[in-house]
Formats: structure tokens, C-alpha cells, sequence
């Protein structure tokens, strides 16, 4: 892995993990739903305008176009809008603390169904990584928090997986802003029926509110994306997704360097421990 793949990994990493930051004020200000919609509308015609603009097509195979629409759906759709509803009820740190056991479910469903073979490392990661995110939820839960947020987030981050799954691997290569705007679109569109059915489209526009819609949209809806493209077309999937592993660490500092979320001891053990799971089962991983 080159010094250029690297830096990818890291900034993608961070991206990602400041979005539960930045969703946390938006979903405080705004009905999710509606507020999601909105923005994959405006995240998708955006990248799409700059994807015409450098010369990018709508060229894509069927392969290609099914992994547009699972990938829309799953992880537009139900994972990131699960994820905005949880964040009503939760905080941003244990919502990206959740998140951060995608990895942990692709790899349990890749050695259980599709044969892939982890080894006793991946195996060791597996156990301690759902361990950690089992003391981090037990703690949290028996403080009070809020289980139907728990539960979205888990709904959430099983459809995320079950994309990653489904859709092994398509090439976007000199089309990746095109798929980026195409998925976003899906999303919205998928997002807009219940929106519509179950919020009342209320806003209380903010410069806070203003700020982080603006910054969700372009950074981890656009940039972030476009990234996670590069990398693994650069260096594969498996190793691109060996970067999970710090999104435990960079969504709890952000939660608490911004919104002042409080962290207790076993939050810190358990992000620790989860982090080193996830290592555990991408090098694994990797090495298979």
C-alpha cells in the first residue's frame, strides 16, 4: 500500500466519521426524512452537473446499474436515513460506534455463507469486536439510552453490509462522480415516500443547521464517496476497508470535540477494543 493510498484511507476515515457529528445538529433542527431526501437531491444533482461538465456520461452496464440501485437503496436510503432517525434518540459517538461494526458483519457473512476463510486472527478480531460494541451498548443501555434508536442503527448498518455483499465488485473507473450523483438520486427518490407520509416538512434554518447540511452534502456525501471509489480501485476493497478500523476513534474525538458528548472509561475500552477487532478481521481478511 503506497504513501498516496494512505493519506486516502486516513482523510476518508475522518469524513466519514464527522458525518454523525454534523447529522446530529441537522437532525436536531430538522425532520430526518425530509432533511435526507434534501440532501441526496442536492448531493446528486451537484455531482452529476460536475460530472457532465468533465465529460462523464450516464454509460453504465446492467452490472453497473444494479450496483447503483442496491447501493442507492441500502446504503443511501436505509442506512444513512435509519441512521438520522436513531440520531433524534442517540447520541453521534454510539451511532458511529454502531456504524463501526459494518466491517464486523461483512466479515461474520463472508466466512458463514460465502466461504471465505477468515483464520484464527480473523476469527480472535470478530469475537472482540462485537464484544467491544457489546460494552459500549450494555453501558449505554443501562444508563437509559434510547433502544429504538439502538435498533435503527443496527437495522441500518445490516442493510450497509448486505450492500457490500451483494455488490462484490463493479468498476466505476473515468465514471465516478456519474455513479456517485446516480446513487444519491436513488436515495432521495427511495427517501421521499415516507418522508412525505410520516414527517411534517419543518425547518428551523439556523447558521448551525445551515452549516452542517452544507458541509454533510459536499464532504461525506460527495467527497468521501468519491474517495472510497479512488481507494479501492487503487488498492482493492478489502484493503480500502482495512481504514474502518478508525472510524470508532475519529466519531467519538469529533461527537466529543464538538457537540461536548461525555465519554466514560468504558466507552473508551470498548472503542479500543472494537478498533483492534476490526484490524484483526480486514488483515485477516486481506491475507486470505
Amino acid at each position: 500500500m503506497d504513501f498516496r493510498a494512505i493519506l486516502m484511507g486516513l482523510f476518508f476515515a475522518l469524513i466519514w466519521s464527522s458525518a454523525f457529528t454534523s447529522a446530529r445538529i441537522i437532525v436536531l433542527q430538522a425532520p430526518p426524512l425530509t432533511i435526507s431526501s434534501l440532501r441526496f437531491a442536492v448531493a446528486g444533482l451537484i455531482a452529476i452537473t460536475i460530472a457532465y461538465a468533465l465529460g462523464q456520461r450516464i454509460r453504465l452496464d446492467r452490472k453497473n446499474w444494479r450496483a447503483v440501485i442496491i447501493f442507492g437503496i441500502c446504503q443511501n436510503a436505509l442506512y444513512l436515513g435509519l441512521f438520522f432517525m436513531a440520531m433524534t434518540r442517540i447520541e453521534a459517538s454510539l451511532a458511529s460506534i454502531i456504524a463501526s461494526a459494518m466491517p464486523l458483519i461483512v466479515g461474520l457473512a463472508s466466512a458463514l455463507f460465502l466461504g471465505e476463510c477468515l483464520g484464527k486472527l480473523g476469527w480472535l478480531g470478530l469475537i472482540a469486536g462485537f464484544a467491544g460494541v457489546a460494552l459500549i451498548m450494555g453501558a449505554r443501555m443501562s444508563s437509559g439510552i434510547d433502544v429504538i434508536g439502538i435498533v435503527l442503527c443496527l437495522v441500518g448498518v445490516t442493510a450497509l453490509a448486505i450492500a457490500a455483499l451483494t455488490v462484490r465488485s463493479t468498476s466505476a473507473k473515468g465514471n465516478v462522480l456519474m455513479v456517485v450523483g446516480l446513487q444519491m438520486l436513488v436515495g432521495s427518490v427511495v427517501l421521499l415516500i415516507p418522508a412525505l407520509l410520516l414527517e411534517t416538512p419543518t425547518f428551523t434554518w439556523t447558521g448551525s443547521l445551515l452549516a452542517a447540511f452544507s458541509y454533510t452534502v459536499l464532504m461525506p456525501g460527495i467527497i468521501a464517496t468519491i474517495i472510497w471509489f479512488l481507494l479501492v480501485e487503487r488498492i482493492g476493497a478489502t484493503r480500502a476497508s482495512t481504514f474502518h478500523f478508525l472510524n470508532p476513534f475519529f466519531g467519538v474525538a469529533i461527537a466529543a470535540a464538538i457537540l461536548g458528548e461525555q465519554l466514560t472509561q468504558t466507552d473508551i475500552i470498548g472503542v479500543l477494543i472494537v478498533m483492534a477487532g476490526i484490524f484483526a478481521v480486514q488483515v485477516s481478511r486481506q491475507k486470505s
